[in-house]
């Protein structure tokens, strides 16, 4: 490990600011720009945390946007660096979004995001361990760090799931630490979970026991970036849509188009995206317009 990589572990060590999760991926995506950096020529070997200057910035946002990578992404990737060169007292190093040119995200779109499994070539995934969680995001809506440290003994609580009402999220596995349930409601959900069952038992991650999470997420990564669903959240659009269509009786507008809601439909629509932005984690109304789209929007 050279000297850039190291530093940057000992100071994500040091700083443990936000949850496991959130300190995790800034982890994670510091060393990601210690890789970028070295592939670009910067010599890793004797850069010191404390020499962040403007022109590795740029660097590596030449390189996050030859590699054609979303201005969200982009965003979180930046919020690391911000928070590395904060810590080294050089916040200046950073220059705000606007200065860096990079355009504001845009939320609700009404475009139909949602990703179905059964769209996608399944025997590329060679690891039953990922296939399982991504059967898991799509049946209750769950976070790829969520469905693969998802244990079936917590979330069910020791029952089968032919007789639970709820699939419990620890709040270790979720974003922000956030304890959540989610509603069993469908045979799929139950057929999902007793796959998971029959692969881990009671007392088992989705995590195989020879790995650990940052080892086994690389592997997620590259293996579904082979079947061409990326990051995998249009397996939770996919779960939104679905739970909104039950809950209403009517399509979202991500899907069936912006049409004029009656009074009685407006009240259903609140209250269904009110349910389901708690079953996906956010509990925010506004949160639901990125999954579902927005019916003010043409």
């Amino acid at each position: 490990m050279d000297k850039l990589h190291y530093q940057l572990k000992e100071l994500t060590s040091r700083n443990r600011d936000g949850s496991f999760s959130t300190q995790s991926n800034r982890h994670r995506i510091l060393q990601m720009c210690a890789d970028h950096l070295k592939d670009g020529g910067y010599r890793t070997r004797e850069l010191s945390v404390n020499d962040i200057k403007g022109r590795h910035v740029n660097a590596l946002l030449r390189r996050w946007r030859a590699d054609g990578v979303s201005t969200g992404t982009i965003k979180n990737r930046l919020a690391a660096v911000r928070w590395w060169a904060d810590k080294v007292n050089n916040a200046g190093a950073v220059k705000s979004n606007d200065d860096l040119g990079i355009d504001k995200r845009q939320y609700v779109t009404n475009a139909d995001k949602s990703l179905d499994l059964n769209s996608i070539d399944k025997s590329v995934i060679k690891s039953e361990h990922i296939m399982q969680s991504l059967n898991l995001q799509q049946n209750f809506g769950l976070r790829r760090e969520e469905a693969m440290k998802f244990n079936a003994g917590y979330a069910l609580q020791g029952k089968p799931p032919q007789i639970g009402d709820i699939v419990r999220i620890k709040p270790s596995w979720s974003k922000g630490g956030r304890y959540r349930e989610i509603p069993i409601t469908t045979q799929s959900q139950v057929d999902a979970l007793n796959e998971v069952i029959k692969l881990t038992g009671f007392d088992n991650s989705l995590i195989p026991s020879n790995k650990s999470y940052r080892q086994h997420l690389t592997h997620f990564e590259k293996q579904t970036s082979i079947a061409g669903i990326g990051q995998t959240h249009g397996l939770r659009h996919n779960y939104a849509q679905m739970r909104y269509k039950t809950l209403t009786g009517f399509e979202c507008p991500a899907v069936a188009g912006v049409r004029q809601l009656t009074d009685d439909e407006k009240i259903i629509d609140k209250q269904a995206r009110q349910k389901i932005s708690n079953e996906l984690g956010h509990n925010r109304l506004s949160v639901t317009g990125v999954y579902l789209g927005s019916w003010g929007r043409q």
